[in-house]
């Protein structure tokens, strides 16, 4: 491993403080942008509730499974939780006795054809990185694709799952459900409470009233469950070496690489674990390459698994994955275990 390094100022930090990028900081506050988008922000709003109108009576068809279907989702766009908490329901299911499996969206995968059974050691730029972590996380069957009852057919018809859970899909109404999980980001919750484009939800939050679940990954509100993380571990990126307790690296100067919905979140909690963090944000779902990864100052990298699937290959020098994990409160699992009891009826 690489020794601790406090070498010269690197890009993007100036003063000791990394510059940390938010895409879209007016989704957080009703400032004048958010304003001026709020007429396009109420079509939207429209659009949405049409939509979900013409499913409510009859005008568009949801389609259903020949078995029961979670959704896991959320109302905002960004990272929530949302993939942590996949991981642990299926885990949870199979403890359970259930032979769980999952569909995806698969954002990102440019297949030609769809849906797509996806494999621990899939290609991330043909089905996803989402859905390659999900199947090297859970080691059960992952089939993605944009048409989600379609992927549902498809699981279900070549493999032996007897429960489905959809990663994202709240929005998506084509596809019938049994139970909706809805995950909210403790941090930036709903933002300015615009929809898109004016802020960041897909929906309006009245849309929470009727889910079964409200998961909250962080400190839960009124008729929210809490979801903590556990204390990640950290792997070499590359090799066999054995997993580390993040304690490990504290106060190790780290290059945090974090291609995700939300990477000040990732940030953070490194450094909330004693890490000295230089931040190197990317969009989510970046495609990277060898360029994207090279730095003027040598440092130990940090990242997480979606970008280790697409990294593993491209990078150089000492580089390593932080694996978190989802705990859901008590009362939580309580509940989902009296809804998923009553899914055996339907």
């Amino acid at each position: 491993m690489a020794a601790k390094t406090a070498g010269s100022q690197d890009a993007g930090e100036i003063s000791g403080l990394v510059i940390r990028l938010d895409p879209h900081p007016h989704w957080q506050h009703l400032g004048v942008l958010a304003v001026l988008l709020s007429p396009l922000a109420f079509v939207f709003r429209l659009v949405v509730a049409l939509r979900r109108l013409a499913y409510r009576l009859g005008l568009k068809r949801s389609r259903r499974a020949d078995r029961p279907v979670i959704v896991v989702g959320n109302i905002s766009v960004g990272g929530s939780g949302k993939t942590p908490l996949v991981i642990w329901l299926c885990h949870w299911l199979q403890e359970q006795g259930f032979r769980p499996g999952i569909v995806s969206r698969g954002y990102g995968g440019q297949a030609r054809h769809w849906p797509q059974q996806v494999r621990p050691d899939s290609d991330p730029q043909t089905v996803g990185d989402e859905a390659v972590v999900l199947a090297q996380r859970c080691g059960r069957p992952v089939c993605v694709g944009p048409d989600r009852p379609a992927a549902i057919e498809a699981l279900l018809q070549y493999t032996d799952c007897d429960i489905v859970i959809s990663d994202d899909g709240l929005q998506h109404y084509a596809m019938a459900r049994d139970l909706e999980i809805a995950v909210v980001d403790g941090e930036r919750r709903f933002g300015n409470g615009l929809l898109l484009p004016a802020g960041p939800l897909r929906e309006p939050v009245s849309r929470l009233k009727s889910v079964d679940f409200v998961v909250c990954n962080g400190e839960a509100g009124p008729g929210e469950f809490a979801m903590r993380m556990r204390q990640p571990l950290v792997r070499p990126l590359l090799g066999d070496g054995r997993a580390l307790p993040i304690e490990h690296f504290r106060g190790w100067r780290v290059r945090a690489i974090a291609g995700i919905g939300n990477p000040n979140r990732f940030f953070d909690m490194l450094e909330r674990f004693g890490l000295q963090v230089v931040a190197q944000p990317f969009p989510d779902h970046h495609v990277y390459r060898a360029a994207d990864l090279r730095f003027e100052e040598e440092l130990p990298v940090l990242m997480t698994e979606k970008d280790a699937v697409k990294c593993r290959s491209i990078i150089k020098g000492a580089a390593w994955v932080v694996s978190v994990e989802a705990q859901p409160d008590a009362p939580f699992i309580h509940r989902l275990s009296r809804a998923v009891a009553g899914l055996g009826n339907r």
